[in-house]
C-alpha cells in the first residue's frame, strides 16, 4: 500500500528542525512525515501517536531502520499532555489530520464509498462506535444534524429520513447499501451531479472518530506544551478542520479583548503564539499532479512566543 505524505517538503521546512530537536508527530499514520523527521534529528527524539494499530506496527518497522530515538503511543493525540507530562522540552509538533491512503484503500476498514465494504470507519478498530452503529442507532434528528454539520450536505434531512425508513425493514451493514440509500433519497440526477455520498461518508467518519472535538481540545494543550520558539504545523483536509485551526490560532495570537488598549498588557493576556503563515499554504501544481488527495490540503504554522 503506497502512501504519499502531503506537502512533505513544506512540512519539514516549517517545522524548523535541528539535529537535537524533540518532536511530536501527533498523527503518525504510516510514518511518511516521521521517517523524514527522524533522519533530521539524530541527537533529538521523536514521540508519535496513532489510534491505528496496523499503522503503528508498519511505522515501527520503518522508523527502526533509521534510528531508535523514538517512542510510539497507541493513543489518540488528545492524551498527549498526560502521556508526555515528563518531557521537559518539545520543539515541534505536527498534526496531519487526513485519513491516510492505506486506510482509505483497505477494504476491511469501511472508509470507501466506491467499494462494497462493511461499515466501520474507526481509526482505532479496538474501541469506540463504528459507522455501523451511527447508521443503525442514531435518531433521524441526530443523523440529519451530523450530515449537515460535518458533511455540509443540503439534503441531510432527506437522507436521514430514508436511512430510518430502510433500517426499519433491515439492518444496514455495508457501504454500498448506504450509497444506494443516499442515491434513492436524493434522486439520480442530484446524486451523479453533486456526489452527496462523499459528504455523508465524511460526516460519519468525523462523528465516529470525534475528529473535530479532538482538534478543539488538543490544539490549546499543544501550544501550552511547546517550548518558546517551538513550532506547530497543522495539515487539514476539509474546511471544517481548517476553520477550527484558523480560529484557535487567531485567538491565541492576539491580545485578549479584555485588556486591549491598556498601556501595559499583563503577561497572561499577551499573545501566546505568532502566526508564521496568515494564509494557509496549499499544494504545488507538481504535487497535485502526483497526488490528487493533496487538492484539499491546507497547511498552517505557528510559533510559540
Amino acid at each position: 500500500m503506497k502512501h504519499f505524505s502531503v506537502m512533505r517538503d513544506e512540512v519539514l521546512k516549517y517545522l524548523n528542525l535541528s539535529e537535537d530537536s524533540v518532536v511530536v508527530d501527533a498523527t503518525l499514520g504510516y510514518a511518511g512525515h516521521s521517517q523524514e523527521i527522524l533522519k533530521r534529528i539524530k541527537k533529538g527524539f521523536l514521540y508519535a501517536f496513532d489510534n491505528d494499530l496496523e499503522a503503528i506496527n508498519a511505522s515501527k518497522n520503518t522508523l527502526s531502520q533509521i534510528g531508535n530515538n523514538f517512542k510510539i503511543f497507541h493513543s489518540n493525540f488528545v492524551q498527549m499532555d498526560s502521556l508526555l507530562n515528563d518531557v521537559k522540552q518539545i520543539d515541534a509538533i505536527l498534526f496531519d489530520l487526513g485519513v491516510s491512503s492505506p486506510q482509505l484503500d483497505d477494504e476491511h476498514r469501511g472508509f470507501s464509498f466506491m467499494r462494497d465494504e462493511i461499515l466501520d470507519m474507526r481509526m482505532n478498530q479496538a474501541s469506540g462506535i463504528s459507522a455501523h452503529d451511527v447508521v443503525n442507532t442514531y435518531s433521524e434528528e441526530e443523523l440529519s444534524k451530523i450530515f449537515f454539520r460535518y458533511g455540509e450536505e443540503k439534503n441531510s434531512k432527506l437522507i436521514a429520513k430514508k436511512i430510518i425508513s430502510v433500517r426499519n425493514e433491515k439492518e444496514i451493514k455495508r457501504t454500498q447499501e448506504l450509497v444506494e440509500i443516499i442515491k434513492s433519497a436524493c434522486g439520480a440526477n442530484y446524486f451523479f451531479k453533486k456526489h452527496p455520498e462523499r459528504n455523508i461518508f465524511q460526516a460519519i467518519r468525523i462523528e465516529v472518530n470525534k475528529e473535530l472535538e479532538s482538534i478543539e481540545t488538543v490544539l490549546p494543550k499543544a501550544i501550552e506544551m511547546l517550548a518558546p520558539g517551538g513550532r506547530i504545523v497543522v495539515l487539514t483536509f476539509h474546511s471544517l478542520e481548517d476553520r477550527i485551526v484558523k480560529h484557535i490560532f487567531k485567538e491565541m495570537s492576539e491580545v485578549d479583548e479584555m485588556v486591549k488598549g491598556l498601556p501595559v498588557i499583563p503577561v497572561k493576556y499577551q499573545p501566546k503564539i505568532k502566526l508564521i503563515t496568515k494564509k494557509p499554504i496549499v499544494a504545488s501544481e507538481k504535487e497535485l499532479m502526483l497526488n490528487s488527495r493533496s487538492k484539499s490540503a491546507k497547511l498552517r504554522i505557528i510559533e510559540k512566543v
